[in-house]
């Protein structure tokens, strides 16, 4: 059944009239009245564009009632209260890779269950942004991760948040508590990410993963100052999105 992400309050019984990208969606599929469909609205999570309402988590059935030239409502049905994320939060912030790179970071990262994805700017970073063009980068981010939730069955969408530099991010951290704060480097010292899982995870996870060639060594002493533990994922050197997505993997299993 197609699955569609509306940001607006849900509830069993009431009509509903879609939001202009689900109405597109519904129009692209050629669905018609009578079809059914699925709606979250990713209740929970701070990408919900709606406020004050109860939230409600799970996904509802719906069922088409009218198709405009434009416009396409619905009758909300059954809520089912199902959830398909990780037992803990594991938050991503990453050294942006090159544009299509990081479309690709952002979907996986969202199949595979992130909470959040924090872009950052480092010293090695070739994407650069600020500004209106930064704006602009993080809403269709977050329209990629929108997506892959629909496509995967998540229902809470992990909210990418705005462009910042390593430094104002750092900066920017509360002091270290019970949360586990991890840092992909292969500098000595760095000891096996498997290794410290087999202690098992914590309920918060912030792991920080840099862009091709990886953090400066000033970053790094940033970071492990900022509580970060340095840590490998094996011999082999990887591509950063591909680094960072098989962190999440282990993190997330």
């Amino acid at each position: 059944m197609p699955r569609f992400y509306c940001p607006a309050p849900l509830a069993s019984g009431a009509p509903l009239e879609l939001p202009a990208g689900a109405a597109r969606h519904v129009q692209v599929l050629r669905l018609q009245p009578g079809d059914s469909i699925t709606l979250f609205n990713g209740s929970g999570d701070p990408t919900a564009a709606w406020h004050g309402a109860a939230p409600s988590g799970g996904e509802f059935e719906a069922t088409i009632t009218h198709m405009g030239r434009s416009d396409v409502q619905v009758l909300v049905g059954a809520h089912h209260a199902v959830e398909r994320e990780a037992h803990h939060a594991v938050h991503l912030a990453v050294g942006m890779p090159a544009n299509e790179r990081m479309d690709w970071l952002v979907e996986k990262a969202t199949e595979l269950g992130v909470a959040s994805i924090q872009p950052l700017m480092t010293e090695r970073s070739v994407l650069r942004l600020s500004g209106e063009r930064a704006e602009k980068k993080v809403a269709h981010w977050q329209s990629v991760a929108i997506a892959a939730c629909e496509q995967c069955g998540g229902n809470r969408v992990p909210l990418v948040k705005p462009v910042k530099t390593l430094q104002a991010w750092l900066q920017a951290l509360a002091p270290k508590g019970d949360d586990a704060r991890w840092l992909l480097s292969l500098c000595d010292g760095s000891s096996p990410l498997r290794q410290h899982l087999a202690h098992g995870t914590a309920p918060h996870t912030t792991f920080l993963s840099g862009p091709e060639g990886g953090l400066s060594a000033g970053e790094e002493v940033a970071a492990v100052a900022s509580g970060f533990t340095p840590v490998t994922l094996g011999p082999r050197v990887l591509r950063a999105e591909t680094a960072a997505l098989t962190a999440l993997a282990r993190l997330l299993s």
